[in-house]
């Protein structure tokens, strides 16, 4: 399947190559059935500090995952140790790609995925039936329709669940048996059905702290996973630098033929991280808006402008257009998240456009879009 025909290719697809490279010059020790040993997972995800050989050749394997490395390794050793993982944080910490990450390089297969919702029911968990075929043959097995829990334990493969605390707590609970004994019982094939989960099954969960109190999860299903907190991104240069891989990747999917502009990106990073944080590099103290100031977030700020540049502008990023997009993200869950907004341009960045200069000037100028 070609990347560039998909709209968001998988992680599996989007770096073949990367994972092809791997898996041929991999002598590690693998757990059972795991595509790449662990530290051949880990060098995928957090790259490789020399080129590795490939078809006659040779590749760097980039970094894709910018933050804690030890969580990283922690999160391959709960995996190979059969044991649940959880990744809880804020919204927008990059919860899920590290999740795709991990299981592209280990199962091979990103997309055993089930969506947490209100609306998530256990048959979309575990199985369903094909009714018609129920109706005429009876409950068998080509009447099962397997979902991703089933599916991971029949293939041996890692099963996402996505924001966990979403579904209704009785759901939750349906994998406390899954996780500790491994094994689904399907009463309505009798002898025939009791599925024992194959070597490489587990199951990978992310759950966000905003929706804590949502549908919190059980103490019984909290003690089968290991759980690890994703921090959000505490440095204005690795900030800045996630911004500008995502926007690139983003604008190659897209065929958005227009550069990253470092520079738009370094002010963009540097205003997310002082109004996350509540306090500017000039040691002014800011209140901090109520609205998630994700690097995600700040990444769909910038490729939006980007977009707009590209198609109504001079191909060149506007920073008016970044400002109105800025206000755009902040004020959707509260207008009071304007005010505090306005307050940051009206010290912050008002002295950094009088003492450093440069964007930081018409940055400021554009402040009457904060209406």
């Amino acid at each position: 399947m070609d990347a560039r025909k998909l709209l968001r290719p998988p992680m599996e697809i989007r770096y073949r190559e990367e994972l092809e490279a791997l898996k041929a010059s991999d002598s590690g020790k693998k757990p059972e059935n795991w595509q790449l040993s662990p530290r051949a997972v880990r060098t995928f995800i957090l790259g490789s500090s020399a080129p590795i050989a490939y078809r006659g050749g040779s590749l760097l394997v980039e970094k894709k995952y910018f933050g804690n490395d030890a969580l990283v390794e922690r999160c391959i050793i709960t995996l190979a140790g059969n044991r649940g993982l959880m990744l809880v944080g804020e919204p927008g910490t990059a919860k899920t790609m590290l999740s795709e990450l991990l299981t592209a390089a280990i199962s091979g297969v990103s997309t055993n995925t089930i969506q947490g919702t209100a609306g998530t029911t256990e048959d979309m968990i575990k199985y369903s039936w094909n009714y018609a075929l129920l109706l005429a043959k009876g409950p068998g097995r080509d009447a099962l329709v397997p979902s991703p829990l089933y599916t991971g334990m029949e293939q041996g493969i890692l099963t996402r669940f996505e924001e966990i605390t979403r579904t209704p707590a009785e759901v939750q609970d349906s994998l406390i048996s899954v996780l500790s004994d491994k094994v689904l019982n399907v009463p309505e094939l009798g002898d025939d059905g009791i599925l024992f989960a194959r070597p490489g099954f587990n199951v990978i969960g992310t759950a966000n702290t905003r929706d804590k109190g949502v549908n919190e999860m059980s103490s019984a299903l909290k003690r089968r996973f290991n759980f690890e907190t994703v921090a959000p991104v505490r440095e204005v240069a690795l900030e800045k630098q996630i911004i500008v891989n995502e926007v690139r990747s983003l604008a190659a999917e897209s065929h958005i033929d227009m550069p990253v502009d470092e520079d738009v990106a370094e002010l963009l990073a540097s205003t997310y991280h002082e109004l996350r944080e509540g306090v500017s590099s000039l040691g002014h103290r800011i209140d901090s808006p109520g609205a998630v100031m994700s690097t995600a977030e700040a990444v769909s700020v910038y490729y939006q402008t980007m977009i707009g540049g590209y198609y109504y502008g001079d191909g060149r990023m506007d920073v008016e257009e970044l400002v109105r997009n800025l206000v755009g993200a902040l004020s959707k869950e509260s207008r009071e998240d304007l005010g505090k907004l306005k307050g940051y341009f009206d010290t912050v960045v008002r002295d950094k456009a009088s003492k450093e200069g440069g964007l930081w000037k018409p940055y400021y100028e554009a402040r009457k879009w904060l209406k």
